[in-house]
């Protein structure tokens, strides 16, 4: 357990990880060693074997676990064994030769423009919990950020004088984004609301609940999934639609895909370019109709 407690903190310190994703690899290799308790009655996890990871796999198979979740696991897992190795506890990997089985993406459909405006126009504006609302999905929309991004925003993130938001992403790397007027309008309403929730100084969390705690993925899923499951039939209503929104929309109206890219705070230009996906039937549209061989 010493081990592992050192490889979470590893995780954490240097490799950057957010508390969400230590939480995870944590959740992850508790699962599996109760897993080789029950089954093997193995209490060590440096004495396992690459056949029990695919007893595993088939355990969580059968329990309905998509093959996301378990190439997640089977990565946390991976992941702890590299770091045993590192360490010098374990010699060999015994799950080096485990390779990701390839899964099947959720297609995401972006909200319309017009579930926005609708979305946005309903908002009752005129108390905290309205201000508050409509505050976290024009910035989930409006900038395009993540959902713990949003999570983690401090009103000292607000630059006012340059006009833009400092978002900290995935392994603390920073990125600016434009602060939108309507957004900045928005923000200041809030913020004269906010003082009689919440003591506020530069270092507060921007979004606050009712009680005048910090915000968490559950609150913000149902405050999204409240306000578009009555102008939406989208099987998928989540912060993360309207990050997917955000992309969409700025490819759709011409911006370059680098920009998106570092808007996104993506890595990798492969990363966004998912989301020209979305665009290839009205590419497809556009080509049938304008191409001169596309009418014969």
């Amino acid at each position: 357990m010493d081990n592992i407690a050192a490889f979470l903190r590893y995780l954490k310190s240097e490799k950057n990880y957010s508390k969400h994703t230590v939480r995870a690899y944590s959740k992850d290799i508790e699962d599996f060693a109760i897993h080789c308790s029950n089954i093997y009655d193995l209490h060590n996890l440096d004495k396992v074997h690459y056949n029990m990871l695919r007893d595993y796999i088939i355990v969580l198979s059968k329990r309905g676990l998509a093959m996301r979740s378990i190439n997640r696991k089977c990565s946390a897992l991976k992941s702890l064994y590299s770091y045993f190795q590192k360490i010098g506890v374990i010699e060999a990997h015994p799950f080096a030769q485990h390779k990701a089985v390839k899964a099947k993406k959720a297609f995401i459909t972006p909200f319309s423009l017009t579930e926005l405006k609708a979305v946005l126009e309903q908002i009752d504006r005129s108390d905290f919990v309205g201000l508050r609302d409509a505050t976290a999905i024009e910035l989930l929309y409006g900038t395009g950020i993540r959902q713990a991004e949003l999570i983690g925003l401090k009103i000292s993130d607000i630059d006012w004088a340059q006009g833009h938001i400092r978002v900290l992403g995935k392994q603390n790397k920073e990125r600016l984004i434009p602060l939108l007027p309507s957004l900045a309008n928005t923000l200041k309403l809030y913020l004269e609301q906010r003082k009689a929730y919440s003591r506020t100084s530069a270092h507060s969390f921007l979004l606050i609940t009712n009680k005048g705690n910090k915000t968490y993925p559950a609150f913000l899923y149902r405050l999204v999934k409240t306000y578009f499951r009555g102008v939406s039939s989208k099987i998928i209503t989540s912060p993360h639609v309207l990050r997917h929104s955000f992309a969409t929309h700025m490819l759709d109206a011409g911006a370059d895909i680098n920009v998106v890219k570092e808007l996104l705070g993506h890595q990798s230009l492969a990363a966004t370019q998912e989301y020209t996906k979305v665009q290839l039937p009205k590419v497809q549209d556009a080509y049938r109709a304008a191409h001169p061989r596309a009418k014969k």
